[in-house]
């Protein structure tokens, strides 16, 4: 039976190198590293590439933080999550500061898990920083392993400790996992505090990424695996987008960058509004971001119970499509669903809708009614004609393709051949799209056209 691998968290007091540490053995910058204390808020999974064992990193955040840091005591719990639920611990402490009465605080809490913990003395840049080992002695960890995250210094001693130590474990099997096959990847996309984390926990019933009314809770984009019915998916969840002229420090603009690559490298999108408050020009400009994407995409009208709750059901219902629809006018094609993730209601409709969405990408429209829809649609309201070139857009030839991009769930793209596609105008383009959503509707799937010119100059441009 094949195993599942191995868990490896790194833990340790804020500030002590942990983000550098877990990007080092990862062999990619995925942790944000800066030097505030407590950057890293939430749980982040990768597998590592310098061990030989298959196991994946958990980069924690930093327990026990400052009193002053809202998420003080949810960092903790997230840690003592993380540790309760690892096959190894990397302890991490500061060589150069020296023992702090944090560490000690931490050490107590891993001594119960003494047998599973490899202590690491990391910003051990150099020789004369080995001798600080002697100072954390007393932790009873032993003389541990002096490292330098950010110089690689160490590192090779500390991946055959992890080797060693992971060798004498038996790896977990995962449930069923000979029948499992690989699902999506979905990124959970929204402004920050829309509830796309507490969506997160109630869809894995479990309390794994921070949720606080503070907005800005989750920095980092998240990738946690989900089995559900006999595929392994990954939901990513990331850091909430702002308006870049609001974004606090570097940290942030990082993250949203961090979260628009999620959604450029994300099979589908769920994209999380806070419907209680209402949609916001943010949350228009991430939906036309997926846009821009050509992202399949699922609406996730979150805070349903808050959101006219004296009314009747009905009526409830309608204003929230009317409202959605109104707002996101341009992502007409994605379906929405009205839940509350912090009541877990409705929960269970998500990935039910993310199938259906799935299915209806085999059903594409075949070359033959491709054709005689759009002939038909020309033919019933013509072209305008172009204000600059003074002509008309003519239609020779309509096919359908499909990007390699999209593998997991295939977005069609429309190809229209044309006299010149620098008469196309933008209304008429729309109307086209319009006209296939209305005969031949492809749920949670965008409608893609690209015109070509039968000019070869045009061709090559």
């Amino acid at each position: 039976m094949p195993k599942a691998p191995f868990k490896v968290a790194i833990v340790g007091r804020p500030n002590v190198g942990k983000s550098a540490l877990f990007n080092r053995l990862a062999g990619r910058r995925i942790a944000i590293v800066h030097d505030r204390p407590g950057v890293t808020r939430d749980r982040i999974g990768a597998p590592s590439s310098l061990t030989e064992t298959d196991c994946e990193l958990i980069d924690t955040g930093g327990i026990m933080a400052s009193k002053e840091d809202p998420f003080s005591d949810a960092v903790t719990v997230e840690a003592r999550i993380a540790m309760e639920t690892s096959d190894l611990i990397l302890f991490v402490v500061d060589a150069r500061e020296g023992l702090n009465p944090v560490d000690e605080s931490v050490a107590a809490l891993l001594r119960k898990a003494n047998n599973k913990v490899i202590f690491v003395l990391n910003k051990a840049d150099h020789d004369e920083q080995d001798l600080a080992s002697g100072d954390f002695a007393r932790l009873g960890f032993g003389s541990g392993f002096p490292t330098s995250a950010e110089h690689g210094r160490g590192i090779s001693a500390l991946v055959d400790e992890m080797d060693s130590k992971l060798s004498e474990q038996e790896a977990r099997e995962l449930e069923e996992s000979e029948d499992l096959s690989e699902g999506l990847k979905i990124a959970v996309v929204g402004k920050p505090n829309a509830g796309k984390s507490s969506l997160i926990n109630a869809i894995l019933r479990d309390d794994r990424t921070i949720v606080s009314d503070v907005a800005g809770t989750t920095r980092d984009a998240v990738d946690i695996p989900y089995i559900w019915q006999g595929e392994r998916h990954v939901l990513i969840d990331t850091a909430g987008l702002r308006q870049r002229s609001r974004m606090d420090d570097s940290v942030e603009v990082f993250s949203a960058m961090r979260t628009e690559r999620s959604i450029r490298r994300a099979d589908l999108c769920l994209l999380v509004v806070d419907l209680a408050a209402g949609i916001s020009a943010q949350d228009r400009k991430i939906a036309k971001l997926i846009q821009k994407e050509q992202k399949p995409c699922l609406i996730i009208a979150n805070k349903y119970d808050l959101y006219h709750p004296d009314a009747n059901k009905k009526a409830r219902l309608e204003a929230a499509e009317e409202h959605i629809r109104t707002e996101f006018f341009f992502l007409s094609y994605a379906p929405f669903i009205c839940v509350s993730a912090q009541r877990g209601e409705a929960i269970q409709h998500i990935f039910k809708n993310v199938a259906k969405i799935r299915e209806a990408s085999q059903n594409i429209i075949n070359t033959g009614q491709l054709n005689r829809l759009l002939q038909d649609a020309f033919i019933k309201t013509p072209p305008p004609e172009h204000k600059r070139h003074k002509k008309r857009l003519k239609l020779f030839y309509a096919t359908t393709a499909v990007n390699d991009r999209y593998q997991n769930i295939p977005v069609p793209e429309y190809v229209l051949f044309v006299n010149d596609k620098k008469f196309v105008v933008e209304s008429f383009s729309n109307y086209l799209v319009n006209t296939i959503l209305a005969n031949h509707p492809t749920l949670g799937l965008p409608i893609p056209l690209s015109f070509r010119s039968r000019s070869q100059k045009d061709k090559i441009q």
